[in-house]
């Protein structure tokens, strides 16, 4: 290869900091569900839903098991996590949520190297992802 297809190869300042954040994310959101579903698997948290009970949800919707659990939708889960099938939601936001730190932290670096619309996108990226995770719009899945 020749000098000026190696240099297009190399990854930019900005895609070196979104890798490692996203890295080091996603080995914490890792972690962090291995050690919250050791706590769910060996009994050390009780769950919401005894294990006895739990075949009988496998059926459902979504809709019908969150009405038949008595569960709210959306973040309802964060006053439930004293229970052990809900404290594994933990490292499934930060797993969700890392793309968002990613791009809010390469935002300043867009700027000082003036890639504004690269910046701008980003910013968007931040809002559009932010809105869509608070469930203010109130029209997801959940």
């Amino acid at each position: 290869m020749d000098e000026k297809t190696m240099a297009s190869l190399q990854a930019t300042p900005e895609q070196l900091l979104y890798a490692k954040i996203l890295e080091a994310g996603m080995y914490m959101g890792l972690l962090i569900l291995l050690i919250t579903f050791g706590l769910y698997a060996f009994g050390i948290m009780d769950p919401y839903i005894p294990l006895d009970k739990i075949s009988e949800y496998w059926s459902m919707n979504v809709n019908d098991y969150l009405h038949h659990a008595n569960i709210k939708a959306g973040w309802a889960w964060t006053g439930m996590l004293k229970y052990g099938d809900f404290v594994n939601f933990i490292g499934i936001a930060i797993l969700a949520g890392v793309t968002i730190l990613c791009y809010a932290a390469i935002i300043p670096t867009l700027l000082k190297n003036n890639d504004k619309v690269y910046a701008v996108l980003a910013t968007l990226e931040v809002i559009i992802l932010s809105v869509a995770a608070s469930g203010i719009l109130g029209v997801g899945g959940h």
